[in-house]
């Protein structure tokens, strides 16, 4: 199997997750794709967010009916801050004889140093960077300034059509009383304004 890793606050999922997420499993034939929600991002910290499950419930609307796209509560179940690198060390000893594939915004990449062990994330997944709509391919000597030579050649790199889309975005549209219509599946929508979440 080939199996895909997305994770994020997903604070709220949106259509910007989605086709990242449909894209990447396309473009890469993976046979899942695993969103997984952070409970304790350990690149926010002290940022408000809102709780674990209400956003793994979201997630789990948004994706209803597409049985290649899974939600995966593993790290709300853990205490601390939710590191990749632990995240896949668990998923690679319950699929011992899959492929993983880390994906992540182009943004992310740049930053890839600064994760908790980046050498042990590339050896246990390969790492996928996705460009925002409208932003050409990251040259392959920009990949090796930010992540060197050896990392370098364990990322692909994959362009993402569609909106250009931010949580951070949604929430104040709805904290400034607009309406999240087309921007996230219905059903997200009604979620939100049913907990008042956000406002």
């Amino acid at each position: 199997m080939r199996i895909g890793i997305l994770g994020g606050t997903f604070d709220p999922v949106h259509y910007g997750h989605l086709i990242v997420a449909e894209t990447c499993r396309e473009r890469l034939k993976l046979n899942q794709v695993l969103l997984v929600p952070a409970a304790s991002p350990p690149h926010k910290p002290g940022v408000k967010i809102a709780d674990g499950h209400a956003r793994a419930d979201m997630l789990m609307l948004a994706v209803s009916g597409y049985p290649e796209f899974v939600v995966d509560r593993r790290e709300l179940k853990r205490s601390g801050p939710s590191f990749t690198v632990d995240t896949l060390r668990e998923l690679k000893a319950q699929f011992p004889d899959d492929d993983l594939f880390l994906l992540m915004g182009a943004d992310s990449l740049r930053d890839f140093l600064t994760w908790r062990e980046p050498e042990e994330i590339a050896r246990l997944a390969m790492i996928v960077a996705c460009n925002r709509p409208g932003v050409e391919d990251i040259p392959s000597s920009q990949i090796v300034e930010w992540v060197g030579q050896e990392i370098a050649a364990r990322v692909l790199s994959v362009n993402i059509p569609g909106t250009d889309l931010s949580a951070t975005e949604l929430r104040q549209r709805i904290a400034d009383g607009g309406t999240l219509r087309f921007l996230t599946p219905r059903a997200v929508e009604a979620f939100i304004s049913q907990h008042g979440l956000y406002k």
